[in-house]
């Protein structure tokens, strides 16, 4: 006789062997990775479930005669009857060449479809990631050809959004701002702290973004999602985890990555370590001889020597190396809450800054030495997040987030026996509390409330290299402190099935503090304090007819108050030329205006442009200035004429985006993406310059083939050329950086590079991939730039994922 405990059993198998069957995984046929997030449901919407972390997804709650749709917004449609789905099957999901529309959060910090907003979005995805092989972050931003990249050195980029850059630009990391209190006006390379192997997303928000982010957000917002920790869904724990490494061949570079996420139902774990390493980099062949390094200043025997470069194409010094570290935990104790925490550190080498090496002075070299110390870059994130509604509130997220930023200079003149040193640290410090409220079918509302607060260190040495004695030296910045405290609110209505009203406002008050030491330079003032508020706000439209039409415009205010690097920097960002402090400036105000228009022919071709135009009052920009009566000072060594930061000028831009994506039979594509702005800039004495930040016209154009496992691409990205002429004022008198026209007067040439990738999905393991960049050997720097961009340059990489 049977046991009853038998039975039992027997029957639980057979439940379980048949549950099983039912279950079906959903994967990507280019790379074989499972899809997350898919939506499966039957004609009637009566039954509905989504793919988990594994792509996995039970179908038994199905009728057996249903019908079984299978739908992603970045994926193809399929159906199924569910009598076609037994024994559990893998199905492949085709990647949408032509997307309707997209999930964005950096709009309002809650995800919204791309299509629901008025302000123009660019979304990077990892899979473009991939292909693309970027070194750095700032080249990610780059490879998207919607954001000019600027390098005074290889160990930077400064990105260059409608004619603003640097502290008119906002970063964000997984919604933290990383613009800190000495967010300068000069070239910046923040962005490469963060490591683009943990970069799951990454969206451009593009014109004023400060309803939302606050200061800064004048030219638009990069916003950085990094990888999450999985959830398994089951008592059985998950583990996942990639290896990978990438070679070049212009810088010699060799990097290697690994991460591991480990998921439990309620606790999830992922752990990531990257190690970059760059020799110096090589140019091409084929392009000005302005830019060869036929020479480079060395130490022998104890003395600074000129010595030939056995290959000028060589850019000395400029190689550099990087580690970035994160750790990440995530807790779901039920369905409603869910804590995350984040620890992300970055650190490099030193690195030259390459362009202050290149500058002559009767026909030797300015500086012997010139380089960054260690970029150390650390944030500890932990953001809880709820959903159980309340009267005034569905949604809620919290986030607490702490910074570390450590800067520093060394720099020494030719022959000079004294090298000075320049040590910064920042301490950033924030609190979020973003809300989301839907109140009826029609409206929604999201607000909140943010609390930032910089603590500014500073410290300057003098080395004699000699005597290798010590001394101390004027710090680059005051002892200071930035806080600023703010409350916003966005609303969403949907007036029609075809129109939809985007509004949003937002107070702000900052208070800065600073005290000047007056050991090394007789200020006239002691300490500075400002303490002001701002409001700034939007209004936009979205008109779409149809699924293949929209139609939106937008009004928006952004606005940068002065930071501590505005109010209180002692710096030469040329030569025989010094900033000093004002403390009497005031906050710069923008007015933005653009429409856009997006079109789509059934799944074959997409069309979208934008044009806006933006006008900066009070802007904050250089100008000759006096220090306790006089026009010049001695600083590091020699006379140098005053200038400081004022709000003395207005200053205006306007421009075209544009885009076309077209889907040919057989997995061919071709897309294209142009820019064009013209800036002006209000000079002191009243004439007009072009703007500084506003890059060339600039593009790229891609003929792409995917297949089931394959991915193929071959492109052009160019640039068109600026006279010197049209070179704005600052950058005429910049000669090093520019080739010489027929006059010997400095202008950018125009230039174009032709590149392939390709990515090769061996199993849903392994993965290759190769690229030839600048296949020509192009000799080329881009604008404003100090260093040359490489030459042909021969990329590989293997990862292995599990």
């Amino acid at each position: 006789m049977i046991k009853k405990q038998t039975v039992l059993y027997l029957l639980l198998v057979a439940l379980f062997k048949q549950m099983s069957a039912q279950q079906i995984t959903l994967i990507d046929e280019s790379n074989l990775q499972p899809i997350e997030n898919v939506m499966i449901f039957d004609e009637s919407h009566n039954v509905m479930v989504l793919t988990n972390s594994k792509g996995n997804a039970s179908i038994h709650e199905f009728s057996n005669d249903a019908t079984i749709i299978i739908s992603h917004p970045s994926y193809e449609i399929r159906q199924f009857l569910k009598s076609e789905l037994g024994g559990g099957p893998v199905i492949y999901l085709k990647e949408k060449v032509i997307k309707l529309s997209e999930v964005v959060i950096s709009h309002n910090r809650w995800e919204q479809r791309q299509s629901d907003i008025a302000s123009k979005v660019s979304i990077i995805t990892a899979k473009t990631v991939a292909l693309q092989n970027p070194q750095t972050a700032a080249d990610l931003i780059g490879n998207s050809n919607e954001v000019f990249i600027q390098k005074s050195q290889m160990g930077g980029g400064s990105p260059m959004i409608r004619g603003f850059a640097t502290n008119r630009v906002l970063i964000a990391v997984d919604g933290v701002r990383m613009n800190n209190a000495i967010f300068r006006s000069g070239n910046l390379q923040n962005i490469i702290s963060i490591d683009p192997y943990t970069i799951q997303e990454t969206e451009i928000l593009f014109g004023p973004g400060s309803v939302i982010y606050g200061s800064d957000a004048i030219g638009g917002v990069i916003s950085f999602s990094t990888l999450k920790p999985s959830f398994s869904d089951s008592s059985t724990a998950i583990l996942n985890g990639q290896i990978a490494s990438r070679v070049s061949s212009a810088n010699n570079e060799f990097t290697t990555h690994f991460n591991i996420d480990l998921g439990f139902q309620k606790w999830a774990f992922l752990s990531s370590f990257t190690q970059s390493n760059y020799n110096d980099l090589l140019m091409g062949s084929y392009g000005p001889d302005d830019y060869l390094r036929n020479e480079y200043v060395q130490q022998i025997n104890g003395v600074d020597t000129v010595v030939p470069n056995k290959n000028p194409k060589l850019q000395v010094p400029t190689g550099f190396s990087q580690t970035y570290f994160m750790q990440k935990i995530r807790f779901k104790p039920n369905q409603y809450w869910e804590a995350n925490y984040s620890f992300l550190y970055s650190t490099t080498s030193n690195y030259s800054r390459y362009d202050r090496h290149i500058r002559y002075k009767n026909g030797l070299p300015r500086s012997a030495e010139w380089y960054y110390g260690p970029q150390n870059w650390m944030m500890n994130n932990l953001n809880l997040t709820s959903s159980i509604a309340t009267t005034f509130y569905d949604e809620i997220n919290i986030r607490l987030s702490h910074q570390l930023f450590e800067e520093s200079r060394y720099d020494r003149g030719f022959k000079d026996s004294i090298k000075y040193e320049r040590i910064e640290n920042v301490s950033a410090y924030a609190i979020n509390f973003d809300f989301r409220k839907q109140f009826t079918g029609q409206m929604q509302m999201y607000y909140g409330a943010e609390w930032v607060f910089n603590k500014v260190n500073s410290e300057g040495t003098d080395i004699n290299i000699l005597s290798k004695t010590q001394t101390p030296g004027p710090a680059r910045y005051p002892l200071s402190n930035w806080s600023s405290y703010a409350a916003y609110a966005t609303f969403e209505w949907i007036l029609s099935d075809n129109l939809k009203l985007n509004s949003g406002m937002r107070y702000n008050y900052f208070a800065l503090n600073a005290t000047f030491d007056d050991t090394f330079y007789s200020f006239p003032f002691s300490e500075a304090n400002l303490k002001k508020g701002a409001v700034t706000g939007s209004l936009g439209a979205i008109y779409n007819p149809n699924e293949s039409m929209w139609l939106s415009a937008i009004v928006s205010t952004g606005f940068r108050t002065p930071n501590v690097d505005d109010i209180g920097k002692i710096f030469d960002p040329e030569p025989e030329t010094v900033i000093v402090p004002n403390p009497e400036l005031e906050s710069e105000y923008a007015y933005n205006a653009e429409l856009s228009y997006t079109q789509i022919i059934s799944d074959f071709f997409k069309f979208d442009a934008t044009v806006y135009y933006t006008v900066l009052d009070n802007a904050m920009v250089r100008r000759d200035f006096q220090f306790n009566g006089a026009d010049s000072i001695v600083y590091e060594g020699q006379m140098s004429k005053v200038v400081a930061l004022q709000n003395a000028a207005q200053a205006s831009i306007y421009g075209v985006q544009g885009g076309l994506n077209i889907k040919i039979p057989g997995g061919i594509g071709i897309k294209s993406r142009i820019n064009y702005q013209k800036g002006r800039e209000e000079m002191d004495d009243g004439t007009i310059s072009a703007l500084r930040h506003a890059a060339p016209l600039f593009g790229s154009t891609h003929i792409t083939y995917a297949t089931s496992r394959l991915n193929l691409a071959f492109y052009a990205l160019y640039n068109a050329q600026i006279s010197y002429d049209n070179l704005p004022v600052d950058e005429q008198g910049k000669d090093y950086l520019y080739a010489k026209d027929r006059d010997g007067n400095p202008y950018v040439p125009s230039w174009f590079t032709l590149n392939a990738k390709v990515l090769y999905q061996m199993n849903p393991i392994l993965s290759i991939s190769f690229g030839i960049e600048n296949i020509t050997d192009q000799r080329y720097r881009p604008y404003s730039s100090g260093i040359t961009a490489a030459g042909r340059n021969f990329i590989a990489s293997v990862k292995a994922q599990f």
